[in-house]
């Protein structure tokens, strides 16, 4: 866990120093679904993207944060004895690259694509989040995304409403 927080806090002092305009923030809340989605109750992230103007409606950068997904109590009856048992909280840091195609001045679509790092005992694997966005305010952005992680057995998928902050 320190060592989480510590790679937290270099992400964030360290993306802070850049050109302000281009930095954003922002938290998410979703529901797991797909092929782990009975296992999990709901997810909470954190979001963040430096972005750099490659045209007037497109933007390209990195996507980093961090996201959990808290685990569900199964229960299974064989033989007419039930076994209970909680399913481990799934915590993964999303390192992608990152597409903006502004369509208008407060519409967005884009999409993330990288690598998603297992932070504890699950596995990683290849990310990918299309994303919309509205902006509610000159720095505020409503997001729905669907945020997915490939691994062998399966994809594990969540999706999500949030907002993100520009600073």
């Amino acid at each position: 866990m320190k060592k989480l927080m510590l790679l937290a806090a270099f992400a964030v002092f360290g993306l802070t120093s850049v050109t302000a305009q281009n930095f954003s923030a922002g938290i998410t809340a979703g529901l797991p679904v797909g092929d782990f989605g009975d296992f999990y109750t709901f997810n909470v992230g954190l979001d963040l993207n430096y972005m750099w103007e490659v045209s007037d409606s497109f933007e390209a950068g990195v996507a980093s944060g961090f996201n959990q997904s808290f685990g569900d109590e199964q229960s299974f009856t064989f033989l007419g004895t039930t076994v209970t048992s909680d399913v481990e909280d799934f915590q993964y840091i999303p390192l992608a690259a990152a597409g903006r195609f502004n369509a208008s001045d407060d519409f967005q679509v884009g999409a993330d694509l990288g690598y998603a790092i297992a932070v504890g005992d699950g596995d990683g694997g290849f990310y990918y989040r299309p994303m919309v966005g509205y902006n509610v305010a000159e720095n505020t952005q409503i997001t729905v995304s669907y945020r997915g992680i490939s691994v062998d057995g399966g994809s594990f998928s969540t999706v999500n409403a949030g907002v993100n902050f520009g600073f």
